[in-house]
């Protein structure tokens, strides 16, 4: 390849063991921008990056595009970064505000409440500054770093991907590493594998956080909460829930 690999990613600590290894691992030439998910999908699609961590209800809408790598943002139960938060129990529940960061997170939310809940409040469309607005018979999505940090503001706390487990007894795909078709094998294989280094040292790439989570929390939300291997398990339920909310994506998985 003779060109500078365009990459992004998300800008969460579930990211950081992936830009760790970016950094520290792939040597091939290359430009990181840090973005929120629905950034990172946008940016895939309009061609202005080769690979991106994209949120995996977005991958139908990709043309000449294919899944890549053996990693992904997953959780197996409880994931602590993808919350409705309420003041009030589900059933009270008139409204919910949508977070504008990742429609995997809402779509999500969207299938619990029709397939699983029962449940049908009116969707609010939310912009920055909607979490104040979480209160009496409304609630809210919140996703990534923020859901950690504001968890103790709410009485009422539903995690999505715990509840999708118990729904489903499966784990839940929330991001995958997507590449343009123009990246070609061996860059790949060798981002593939600098991934892999980095998922493995966690304690390392903690030395590099900088934000408001607390140090010890940070590390078991790393290694326990958020599952990186894009496994069988993994990719079923990733079929799974795209077809819940109408399409056909099992040759997008399996490029």
């Amino acid at each position: 390849m003779n060109f500078k690999l365009k990459i992004s990613a998300v800008s969460y600590l579930n990211t950081l063991p992936f830009i760790y290894a970016i950094d520290k691992y792939f040597k091939l030439p290359y430009q990181l921008s840090l973005d929120y998910p629905s950034i990172c999908a946008e940016k895939l699609k309009t061609g202005s990056v080769d690979l991106a961590l994209v949120p995996v209800a977005v991958i139908p809408e990709l043309k000449n595009c294919s899944v890549v790598t053996s990693y992904c943002i997953g959780a197996d139960g409880a994931v602590a970064s993808v919350m409705l938060y309420s003041q009030v129990s589900l059933e009270q529940i008139d409204a919910v505000y949508l977070d504008y960061q990742s429609m995997t997170s809402v779509n999500l939310l969207k299938v619990l409440s029709e397939k699983y809940w029962n449940s049908k409040p009116q969707w609010l469309q939310a912009e920055k500054g909607y979490e104040e607005k979480i209160k009496n018979n409304i609630a809210g999505v919140i996703i990534g770093d923020r859901a950690i940090e504001m968890a103790n503001q709410f009485k009422y706390q539903y995690d999505l991907a715990e509840e999708w487990k118990k729904y489903t007894g499966l784990p839940f795909t929330f991001a995958c590493w997507v590449a343009r078709d123009t990246v070609d094998e061996n860059t790949i294989q060798a981002f593939n594998n600098a991934l892999k280094q980095g998922i493995g040292e966690i304690d390392s790439v903690l030395g590099l956080y900088k934000g408001k989570i607390d140090r010890a929390f940070a590390k078991d939300y790393l290694t326990e909460n958020i599952s990186y291997i894009f496994d069988e398990r993994k990719k079923e339920a990733m079929e799974r829930f795209i077809s819940h909310i109408g399409h056909d994506v099992k040759a997008r998985i399996f490029p």
